[in-house]
C-alpha cells in the first residue's frame, strides 16, 4: 500500500472526466461521482466532529462509521462491487436503539444547534441526507446494492439521535423549534 499513492496528480481529469475504480471514465458531474463526493464530504464532517470532546463510546462508533463510509465510497467507485455488509446496518440499528432509549421523547421539532459537536453532527446529518438523495437518483439509473441504500438511511437517523446525545452529554439543551416565534 505504500506505493499506492506515489503520484497524486495524473492530468487525466483536466478535460472534465474522472476514472472509476473499474477503469471506466465518466464526467465529473456524473451522479456516481456526485454520490462519491457526498459520501466523502460526510466522512470529512464526521472527522470534524471527532475534533470535539465526545465520549469514548461515541468516538469509537464514529470511527467505525468513517471506515464504513470509506467502504461505501469504494463501492460507489467500482460499479457492481459490494463492500458494505448487512451486519453494519444491523449494528447501526442497535446503537440507534440504545442511544434513543436514553433520550426523552420528542415533543417539538429540533433546530440544528446546541453544543458545537451537536452542530457539526447536524451538518453531518444534512450531508448524509444529500448523499442518500444522490444515491437514490443514481440507483434509478444504475442499480446500487440494497444494503448501501439501507446503510445511508440508517446513518442519517443515527446522526439525528446522536445530535441529541451530544447535547445531552454536553449538558446543553436541544434547540427546540417554536412556531409561535414573532417574525415581525
Amino acid at each position: 500500500m505504500a506505493n499506492r499513492l506515489s503520484k497524486i496528480y495524473t492530468r487525466t481529469g483536466d478535460k472534465g472526466t474522472t476514472g472509476l475504480g473499474d477503469g471506466t471514465r465518466v464526467t465529473k458531474d456524473h451522479l456516481r461521482v456526485q454520490a462519491m463526493g457526498d459520501v466523502d464530504e460526510l466522512n470529512s464532517v464526521i472527522g470534524i466532529m471527532l475534533t470535539e470532546a465526545v465520549s469514548e463510546s461515541v468516538c469509537a462508533e464514529l470511527m467505525l462509521i468513517q471506515h464504513d463510509l470509506f467502504n461505501l465510497g469504494g463501492e460507489l467507485c467500482m460499479p457492481g462491487y459490494t463492500m458494505v455488509k448487512v451486519e453494519r446496518v444491523a449494528a447501526l440499528e442497535q446503537i440507534l436503539d440504545a442511544w434513543n432509549e436514553s433520550l426523552a421523547p420528542l415533543k417539538e421539532f429540533i433546530l440544528p444547534g446546541g453544543s458545537k459537536a451537536a452542530a457539526y453532527c447536524h451538518l453531518a446529518r444534512t450531508v448524509c441526507r444529500r448523499a442518500e438523495r444522490t444515491m437514490h437518483s443514481l440507483n434509478a439509473q444504475e442499480q446500487l446494492t440494497e444494503v448501501s441504500l439501507q446503510y445511508i438511511n440508517r446513518l442519517s437517523d443515527l446522526l439525528f439521535v446522536l445530535c441529541r446525545i451530544l447535547n445531552q452529554q454536553a449538558g446543553v439543551p436541544d434547540v427546540l423549534w417554536n412556531n409561535q416565534t414573532n417574525r415581525s
